[in-house]
């Protein structure tokens, strides 16, 4: 798991890294590593959302990140496997890791 924070959703995200990470794991006992806040959509779109969204598209409309907290599964040779909704749990996303080792 790895935590990229995002203020493109209803400005949730103001704050700076080191406040967006006491936050996280005060209220949600986050304990995977937090990265630098970057944009997910688009013209300033981090290429690393680039690719999961050109690899994963997801069902809507556009491909583009519909809300905070939206989940990619990479599998260990790298390949985009699979895309998850916002409110996707974290132990949801673990239950099909075993499908791809």
């Amino acid at each position: 798991m790895l935590g990229f924070p995002c203020n493109q959703f209803g400005a949730q995200e103001p704050g700076s890294e080191g406040e967006i990470l006491e936050f996280v794991q005060s209220r949600f006992d986050v304990d995977f590593p937090m990265f630098a806040k970057i944009e997910v959509n688009g013209e300033g779109a981090a290429p690393l959302y680039q690719l999961l969204k050109s690899e994963q598209p997801g069902d809507g409309d556009t491909p583009d990140i519909t809300w905070n907290f939206e989940k990619f599964l990479v599998d260990k040779q790298g390949n985009v496997v699979r895309r998850f909704s916002p409110p996707t749990t974290p132990d949801d996303v673990a239950a099909v890791i075993p499908d791809y080792l």
